[in-house]
């Protein structure tokens, strides 16, 4: 099975998208991870929505675009190697049995044929990228399922962000322009050492941003186009500061002692 989706873009394109939970897979030797089939349609299993909406985005700006092809339920390529929760055990009130007595060699075997591929994927189209541009923008895309815990969130979208202003601060004003309900480091904080985000933006000082579209909008195709659509008329704009590209933030809450 095969670790990464390429997207192809223009040579000379200036962001790359990068979809961290795309898929609902898991390799045929692992059968099910001991779940019922109906778990892999859930939001534990993948973000629904995200992988169409992330293609979408890459055709309308002629961007490139690094997918994964494995279920978060194998290994979340969006946690630090040495993150607890890289390999889950139970997620929102779900025993993975394969996964519940999982041993180090294992996990060390998953991350050596799934996680570290894909990162390292983004790791080298950036380098590619930077021989034509000083500083690519990077763009993570998910979905958040619209209740966790019994609890409902009111945003079509969210967007979690670092200590970068740069993207973030412009596309929240876009969108709350357009008079949606957006969180900002809402229900998560884009401060996490060791995500995908941390590793390939933070760290190399890039402009990014990580957008959550809510999962009962971009359910079926009709919702991805509309809500893709609606995201882009804020962010195309955005994009088109010339600034984000030639310059570099260095600065990480993440990194802040609280």
């Amino acid at each position: 099975m095969q670790a990464v989706e390429f997207v192809e873009g223009s040579p000379n394109s200036r962001v790359l998208l990068i979809c961290d939970h795309a898929a609902n897979t898991v390799p045929p030797e692992l059968g099910s991870l001991g779940m019922p089939s109906e778990a892999f349609e859930r939001h534990i299993a993948y973000d629904i929505g995200a992988a169409a909406a992330t293609r979408l985005m890459a055709q309308a700006l002629n961007a490139p675009a690094i997918l994964s092809r494995f279920s978060r339920l194998l290994i979340d390529p969006n946690r630090g190697a040495d993150d607890p929760t890289l390999v889950m055990r139970i997620s929102d009130g779900a025993l993975i049995p394969t996964n519940a007595y999982i041993d180090a060699a294992e996990i060390e075997r998953r991350r050596h044929l799934y996680w570290q591929p894909y990162r390292t994927a983004i790791a080298d189209k950036l380098a590619q990228m930077m021989q034509h541009c000083p500083a690519p923008v990077v763009i993570s895309v998910h979905s958040m399922t619209h209740i966790l815990k019994g609890v409902e969130r009111p945003w079509q979208f969210s967007i979690l962000w670092d200590k970068d202003p740069r993207l973030a601060q412009p596309l929240l004003e876009n969108l709350r322009a357009q008079r949606l309900c957006i969180g900002d480091n809402q229900p998560y904080d884009g401060a996490l050492k060791g995500d995908t985000l941390y590793d390939h933006a933070t760290r190399q000082g890039l402009a990014h941003v990580l957008i959550e579209f809510r999962q009962d909008l971009v359910g079926d195709v009709e919702g991805v186009e509309e809500w893709t659509a609606t995201l882009l008329d804020a962010l195309t704009p955005v994009l088109q500061n010339p600034d984000l590209y030639t310059a570099k933030f260095y600065g990480s809450r993440a990194d802040e002692t609280r």
